[in-house]
């Protein structure tokens, strides 16, 4: 089993459903805050007034939602998957792919949209992937993705809305 299958289907699958049982599982953690200066801030409680309990969870606390339940997993029509913070489009249809992962994949985010940083939260470096706006957390990005790029952007769904048209 390679790494990315152990991590991402077996330790961290297990964790969110053995132990954590319903809802997401606990990878952030409330004191988690992004790094940087954004151009949209919000006080705590005014994230928690826009946002849904699993949307601040993953974008404000660098939570991470459970293999296999947000529904833009399987989300296919053409359209552009936005920040479900700020609504900056984050990523087009066209470079969505099915990763096996259970989490939404992109192999590239549009131009300008994103930013990263460095997070050792399971014992080894990973590259953290934010909005490059708002600051919330998306997910991480790995270098075993698919042509053209080589990357696979593993994203949180909880972070994310999708508009349905032109991508």
């Amino acid at each position: 089993m390679d790494r990315r299958t152990f991590f991402e289907r077996g330790l961290i699958g297990a964790a969110g459903i053995g132990l954590f049982g319903l809802g997401s599982f606990t990878l952030g953690g409330a004191s988690a805050k992004p790094k940087g200066k954004f151009e949209i801030t919000r006080t705590d409680a005014e994230w928690k007034r826009q946002l849904t309990a699993d949307q601040y969870y993953v974008l404000r606390t660098e939570g991470t939602e459970r293999p296999f339940s947000s529904p833009l997993d399987k989300e296919k029509r053409a359209g552009t998957f936005i920040c479900a913070g700020c609504q900056l489009p984050l990523f087009s249809s066209r470079t969505k792919f099915d990763s096996g992962t259970g989490w939404p994949s992109f192999y590239a985010p549009l131009p300008k949209a994103v930013g990263t940083s460095t997070d050792r939260l399971l014992g080894y470096p990973r590259t953290e992937v934010h909005c490059r706006r708002c600051g919330g957390h998306l997910g991480h990005v790995f270098e075993d993705g698919p042509k053209p790029t080589g990357l696979r952007y593993c994203m949180n769904g909880d972070a994310m809305l999708f508009r349905v048209g032109k991508a």
